[in-house]
């Protein structure tokens, strides 16, 4: 007993000075809470230095409002605050507290279900953070008091708590934008006192239950993006005061519900992407104060009512993308305040009715109908129209020159109809447009050079018609132009010179034209071009030399007999000097020899002249006696060179590491892209030092070093410097891509260049490669988000390389390396571009290490390199990340490929069984199948069958947010 009472008075004695500090009247507990939760986080912007816990009240600290008369804590406000961390226990502390938002930071964790215990608090925002776990149901079965709650865009999972009926003082609820399944409870329709409910964008799926028509306080309702079926309950029409309905991007369907008519005070109706089906209900038209009106992505059919003439308020007004047809509405005219119409992709007739230059409309679409007849353009008076989408119709007749009377066109779309005539020269006139698309039509003529007056024309869409005669010069003046697109015409003449100078344009696509001459050397000195077909034209002579060119495409190339180059496997003749012919009657040197007179004499009668191919003989012979005389040489200085430098171990002096970037004999050039001062701290040895080695791959070894100013730095030594361009071509290449920046890749800081030694500088990253992260077992375990994350990052830093011309050529995930903060960064790209031997055709397996990697191409030699090999590796790097396995497995008697294991796993419906192990029964399979199958095409044996880099960026994020599918404009 007497230990008993000891270790009690021990423990009484322990927990002294926090009871003292409790007794303590003069102790503030709203400064004690914050400092406890302050405790729990990561601040890296110092935002909460004011936050000082020898301070009698905290209402003078950052984000922390007070009670005047009380000088408790009423608010805490720390939106956008950069703060990480759990939102810890010590804002319990704060009993008086009403307002707690926390927004748009990186609080992790799960939600404490403590919360709603304080009983003054009303509102809670927690958005834009990154909590996850299920809401606790008791979050909501303890709520007292609460009025306002959002925890939209976190990770919440699970469904939504049925609980949530108990927090009936509720008046606004935001769930939107997490991962929340199951159906709708029914227990929300008790919450009488809602005006504003946002279950947006999550996974959410079966009917929307019945009872909707309880909340006769709700004026907002938003169920978009999510997996909801059925019909609209037939009791939604029982929200009076409902003025936003939003379940647009589900999978509702049957009729429209007949309550909807008395929803009178509705401002914005969206039912888009849905399959309701039917006919658009009359009672439409009695909805008079409605703004927006979206039943776009649906099966409606039948004609527009005319009733929608009745909607003078509506200012967005979408019907795309059903089965209407008949007429274009006329009493449409009656819709004042439009400002955004499209009616595209349904079976409408008729003409282009007047009401489109009548109303003040800012945006019209009315592509993929059946519309015909001429186009007709007001010839007077202002009119506001920004974009004009008349493709995929059967408007026929010239383009009327009244067109540059809608001076505000950004842009306009004629495309895919039977326009015929001459492009009008009035359309220069129009100075705003920036895009303008004519293509698939039938007009001729020439391309007005009037149409340089568009100065800000960005794309300009000419092909498929039958335009004649020269591109005009005048072009030039469009010099913010990025795609140019004449292809499938008649076009004849020279490409014109000065098309170089528009310094934007990164599509350009001249083919199955008539073009003529040569290509202008000034064409490989535009910085962004990433397309530049000429095929299928009469063009000749040697391609531009240029970052560019030197990887163009055959098939960019094809069809031109008289175009040469390696590009073309065609080489271009040579420029021979005429033959010298020996004139015997010409007069001798000043003192000739007898010998040399008997031998004029001789010639008296004869005429020596030396053929061209007996002059390609006698230079071909000096050239390979001047080339066995300069091997030699060299082998002697290179031996003398390695014997001076073993001793050094191939290690710089401290004194040229500092230098300036200047080249001398005795040291090297040293440079650095940012300018600063490039010295090295830690002095030679640790540049080549054994110690600070970080791997090898197969352009060379990588170090570790720190600069001055104590920034560390990767330095990679290229083994392949025999192989390695001229200093200034090396120099070109490197800087070129010392200028590439994209958030997952590598940055390359500077370089150092020396005849025999060349080393490219990189910012170091700190987490390892993804190699290491698969394949190593010490290394900490990948989640299925990280994985996800790394696969589009790569993704994202390949699509970029491949719009500025850039192949990776060496993808592997010992390249794929891993900052910090999880962030996926790509190395060693754009290397084989400082090969010039190779950099058109595949690198020695030698240089290419990627075993598993490489596409079936690279078996053969005549195969040119193309993105489309990156897109291979890229397949397989995918696969590698999800299943934890490397791209090649050594049997006993056996060698498996990643690719065709996969690929039976599919065939046989077992693809969740090929995750990584270690993942089981934590990853989506809805997320994981698609993403399994898209490494597959990526990896596909024909190289045209593997999609775009940029295609596969687009795939990946709608894998991962399928609810953000769809491909509408959202109105308002």
């Amino acid at each position: 007993m007497g230990v008993l009472w000891l270790g009690v008075l021990g423990c009484c004695l322990l927990f002294l000075p926090v009871l003292a500090l409790s007794l303590d009247p003069s102790l503030n507990d709203d400064v004690l809470g914050l400092i406890v939760f302050k405790a729990d986080l990561q601040d890296p912007d110092g935002k909460l230095a004011s936050w000082n816990e020898d301070n009698d009240d905290p209402c003078g600290w950052v984000g922390v409002k007070c009670d005047p008369r009380t000088n408790r804590v009423t608010e805490l406000a720390l939106a956008g605050f950069s703060l990480s961390g759990k939102i810890g226990r010590g804002l319990l502390q704060l009993q008086f507290l009403r307002t707690l938002s926390l927004p748009r930071n990186n609080f992790s964790g799960m939600l404490s279900p403590e919360l709603p215990l304080l009983a003054s608090l009303r509102t809670v925002d927690l958005s834009e953070n990154n909590l996850s776990g299920q809401i606790p149901d008791g979050f909501f079965a303890q709520c007292r008091s609460l009025r306002s709650v959002s925890l939209a865009n976190n990770g919440f999972t699970g469904e939504i708590p049925r609980s949530l009926g108990s927090c009936w003082t509720l008046a606004s609820l935001n769930l939107s934008t997490n991962q929340l399944s199951g159906g709708l409870p029914s227990s929300l329709w008790s919450l009488n006192g809602l005006r504003s409910l946002d279950l947006s964008f999550n996974s959410l799926s079966g009917e929307i239950p019945s009872g909707v028509d309880k909340l006769y306080n709700l004026r907002t309702i938003s169920l978009r993006g999510n997996r909801l079926s059925g019909r609209l309950p037939d009791d939604i029409g029982g929200c009076l005061l409902l003025k936003s309905l939003d379940v647009s991007e589900n999978q509702l369907s049957g009729d429209l519900p007949e309550s909807m008519r008395k929803l009178s005070a509705c401002t914005i109706l969206r039912l888009g992407h849905n399959s309701f089906t039917g006919e658009v209900p009359g009672w439409i038209g009695n909805l008079g104060k409605l703004d927006t009106l979206d039943l776009s992505g649906n099966g409606f059919r039948g004609a527009v009512p005319d009733s929608v003439g009745n909607l003078q308020l509506l200012k967005r007004l979408d019907f795309s993308s059903n089965e209407l047809d008949g007429s274009l509405p006329g009493p449409l005219s009656g819709c004042k305040a439009l400002q955004d119409a499209d009616f595209s992709r349904n079976s409408f007739t008729g003409q282009l009715p007047r009401w489109v230059f009548e109303l003040g409309l800012q945006r019209v679409s009315m592509s993929g109908n059946k519309l015909g007849g001429p186009l007709y353009f007001p010839s007077s008076s202002y009119h506001p129209i920004q974009v004009l989408d008349l493709s995929g119709n059967g408007f026929s007749g010239e383009i009327p020159m009244e067109i540059s009377s809608i001076r505000s066109l950004q842009h306009l779309n004629l495309s895919r109809n039977f326009l015929s005539g001459r492009i009008p020269a009035s359309i220069g006139e129009l100075n705003s447009v920036e895009i303008l698309d004519l293509s698939r039509n039938r007009l001729n003529g020439s391309i007005p050079p009037e149409i340089a007056g568009a100065v800000d024309l960005k794309e300009l869409w000419l092909e498929g018609n039958s335009l004649t005669g020269r591109i005009p010069s005048q072009i030039e003046n469009c010099s913010s132009l990025v795609s140019l697109v004449l292809s499938q015409n008649n076009l004849t003449g020279a490409i014109p010179p000065n098309l170089a100078n528009i310094t934007s344009l990164q599509v350009v696509d001249l083919s199955r034209n008539r073009l003529s001459g040569t290509l202008p050397k000034q064409l490989g000195d535009l910085p962004h071009l990433a397309v530049f077909n000429i095929s299928h034209n009469q063009l000749s002579g040697d391609l531009p030399a240029g970052n560019f060119f030197n990887t163009i495409p055959t098939s960019s190339l094809s069809d031109n007999p008289s175009l040469c180059g390696s590009a073309v496997n065609r080489s271009c003749p040579a420029v021979l000097p005429k033959p010298i012919v020996l004139n015997p009657n010409s007069s001798s040197s000043s003192n000739p020899s007898s010998t040399n007179s008997a031998f004029s004499s001789n010639l008296r009668h004869k005429k020596i002249i030396l053929s061209i191919s007996a002059l390609v003989a006698i230079a071909a012979a000096a050239l390979i006696t001047l080339g066995v005389i300069t091997v030699t040489v060299l082998n002697l200085r290179v031996r003398s060179s390695n014997a001076s430098r073993s001793a050094a171990a191939l290690a710089l002096s401290d004194d040229y590491l500092s230098q300036s970037p200047t080249t001398d004999g005795n040291s090297g050039k040293l440079v650095m892209f940012s300018g600063e001062n490039p010295g090295f701290s830690a002095g030679s040895h640790a540049v080549l030092n054994k110690d600070c080695e970080l791997g090898r791959g197969g352009f060379g070894a990588v170090y570790r070093t720190v600069l001055w100013d104590g920034r560390p730095v990767a330095i990679k030594k290229l083994t392949v410097s025999s192989l390695v361009k001229s200093q200034d071509d090396f120099e070109r290449e490197v800087k070129h891509l010392g200028k590439l920046r994209h958030p997952n890749l590598v940055s390359m800081e500077g370089y150092y260049w020396t005849p025999s030694l060349q080393l490219l500088i990189y910012e170091f990253i700190t987490g390892g490669s993804l190699y290491k992260r698969l394949h190593e077992g010490k290394a900490a375990l990948l989640s299925w988000r990280e994985r996800f994350d790394i696969v589009l990052g790569i993704a994202k830093s390949l699509a970029y390389l491949h719009q500025l011309n850039v192949i990776h050529y060496n993808l592997k995930s010992s390249n794929v390396l891993i900052d910090g903060a999880g962030e996926a960064k790509l190395g060693d790209y754009g290397l084989a571009r400082l090969l010039p031997m190779l950099d058109r055709y595949v690198l020695s397996s030698k240089i290419q290490s990627a075993l598993g990697y490489m596409a079936p191409e690279f078996a053969c030699r005549t195969v040119k390199v193309t993105e489309k090999c990156d897109v291979y590796g890229f397949g397989v790097l995918v696969l590698e990340t999800l299943t934890g396995r490397r791209p090649v497995e050594y049997m006993e008697d056996d060698v498996v490929m990643l690719c065709d294991t996969v690929r039976g796993a599919l065939e046989g419906g077992r693809v969740e069984d090929c995750v990584d192990t270690r993942l089981r029964g934590s990853f989506p399979p809805e997320e994981a199948v698609p993403l399994m199958k898209l490494g597959l095409i990526c990896t596909s044996q024909v190289p045209s069958n593997r999609p775009e880099m940029s295609e596969v960026v687009n795939i990946l994020e709608l894998i991962r947010c399928p609810q953000d599918s769809s491909q509408g404009e959202e109105l308002g």
